[in-house]
C-alpha cells in the first residue's frame, strides 16, 4: 500500500495585528517558508510536482492565485504549479490532504502543502465586507436564508454556544488561557521552536532584524490580568484573552512518496497515518472537531488513548475544552508547546503551522502517534494522524 511521508515542517514566528510582520506582503511572506523547505532539504526542488496554498482572505494581496504568486517570488523554480485553496481555518491542514491523497493515488510524488495569512493587511471578513458595503451583494443566498432565516453564521455566537452546552464557567476559559501562554513561554525559553521557525528579515526603527519569536506570547500573563479583559459580549464568558489571537504568518509541510525517499535521498519525519474531513451543525459552527475526531479514530481503528500528543487548534478556549470532555482527552498531551490564544491563528495559515508544532512536540517528548484537528467555518473539520519515524 502506498504511504504519504512528511519530510520537512516549518512555520514563521507569529506577528501580531499590526507588529513585526505588518510591512511584509504576504507573497514575500509565504516566499521566506517555501525559500526554507529548498535550503534546509537537499533535491532538486524542480521535482516538485505542485504546491497547494490555503488561504481564507483571498483579496487584495491575497488574490490572483496567491500560492502561485508565492512560488513565483520564491527560490524555487517557475516550473512549479500552484493552486489556492480556502476551507476557512482548516485551509492549510485541508492542503495537507490533498497533497497526502495526491501521494498516495500515486499521480504525484512531491507536493508543498502551505499556507499564508496576513492578517493585518487583508483583514478577516474583509473580502465578504467590502463587496457588501459596495452594494455588491451576500454571501447568503436567497435559497441559504430561507433554509437559516436570520442567522448571520458567527464563530463568536458559535463558541458562546459550545460554552452554554458544555457548562464551562469564565474561570475555565481564563485557566485555559494561562496555560496556553505558560507553555508557550517555557516552549520558548526551551528552544523547542528553533527546528519549526524559520526567520523572516523585517524593518525596525534600529535597522533590520530576523522576526523569530512568535509576538503574541505573553510572558509575564497572570490569571488576574486574563480575567480583567472585557468580554466580547454582554452576558457571555468569552474575552480577547480566552481567543486565538489575530496573527501574521505563513507554513509549509514538504509531503512525499516512498520513491521520492529514494530518487531522492530524503528522511521522513513522519508518515501519514490519517486523514479526514466532516461536517455538521453551521451555526454552533466550532464544535465539529469533537465528532471528526471520535469518526477519525474509529476509522483509523485506534482510541485517544494511543494519540501521544495532540493540536487542537484553540480558535476560542472552549473548542479544545469541550473536544477533551467529549473524547476523554488528557490536557497534559494537548497543545503542549501552547496554542492559538498565546501563538496566534493566523487563518489559512494554521494547518501546516500546527503540524510543524506537533512534529516539534513528538520530536520533544518521544511520542509515536500525533493528531491534529481544527474548527472551521460552516460547522466542517479535518483531522490528521502521524506516526512519528
Amino acid at each position: 500500500m502506498a504511504t504519504a511521508y512528511i519530510v520537512d515542517a516549518v512555520r514563521t514566528a507569529g506577528g501580531k495585528r499590526g507588529g513585526k510582520l505588518a510591512g511584509v506582503h504576504p507573497v514575500d511572506l509565504g516566499a521566506a517558508v517555501f525559500d526554507a523547505i529548498a535550503d534546509r532539504n537537499d533535491f532538486d526542488t524542480s521535482a516538485i510536482d505542485d504546491v497547494i496554498t490555503g488561504c481564507v482572505m483571498q483579496g487584495g494581496e491575497q488574490t490572483m492565485d496567491v500560492g502561485r504568486n508565492i512560488v513565483l517570488a520564491s527560490k524555487l523554480p517557475d516550473s512549479i504549479p500552484a493552486v489556492t485553496i480556502d476551507r476557512q481555518c482548516g485551509s492549510s491542514q485541508q492542503a495537507m490532504m490533498f497533497a497526502a491523497q495526491a501521494v498516495l493515488s500515486g499521480t504525484q510524488d512531491i507536493v508543498l502543502a502551505s499556507g499564508i495569512e496576513s492578517m493585518t493587511r487583508v483583514p478577516m471578513g474583509s473580502t465578504a465586507m467590502l463587496y457588501m458595503k459596495e452594494g455588491m451583494g451576500n454571501y447568503k443566498s436567497p435559497r441559504l436564508e430561507e433554509k437559516y432565516p436570520g442567522i448571520m453564521f458567527s464563530q463568536f455566537m458559535g463558541a458562546e454556544m459550545i460554552v452554554k452546552k458544555h457548562g464551562f464557567t469564565k474561570d475555565d476559559l481564563d485557566a485555559f488561557a494561562l496555560e496556553s501562554h505558560r507553555r508557550a513561554k517555557v516552549a520558548t525559553e526551551a528552544g523547542h521552536f528553533r527546528k519549526e521557525i524559520v526567520g523572516v528579515e523585517i524593518e525596525t526603527p534600529d535597522g533590520k532584524e530576523m522576526h523569530l519569536v512568535d509576538e503574541g506570547i505573553r510572558f509575564d500573563a497572570t490569571l488576574e490580568g486574563i480575567a480583567g479583559v472585557k468580554l466580547l459580549q454582554e452576558g457571555g464568558a468569552i474575552s480577547a484573552a480566552t481567543s486565538s489571537q489575530i496573527c501574521d504568518g505563513a507554513s509549509a509541510v514538504l509531503i512525499v512518496s516512498e520513491q521520492a525517499l529514494k530518487d531522492h535521498g530524503l528522511t521522513p519525519r513522519a508518515r501519514i497515518h490519517h486523514v479526514s474531513v466532516t461536517a455538521g451543525d453551521p451555526v454552533i459552527m466550532l464544535e465539529e472537531p469533537l465528532f471528526a475526531t471520535e469518526k477519525a479514530l474509529k476509522r483509523a481503528g485506534m482510541s485517544i488513548g494511543d494519540i501521544d500528543a495532540y493540536e487542537v487548534n484553540e480558535a476560542f478556549a472552549p473548542v479544545p475544552l469541550a473536544w477533551m470532555k467529549y473524547l476523554g482527552a488528557d490536557h497534559a498531551r494537548l497543545n503542549q508547546h501552547g496554542g492559538a490564544i498565546a501563538l496566534g491563528h493566523p487563518l489559512g495559515a494554521s494547518g501546516t503551522k500546527l503540524m510543524a508544532t506537533l512534529l516539534g512536540v513528538l520530536d520533544a517528548t518521544g511520542g509515536k502517534y500525533g493528531l491534529q484537528t481544527m474548527c472551521e467555518g460552516g460547522g466542517q473539520a479535518n483531522v490528521t494522524i502521524i506516526e512519528r519515524l
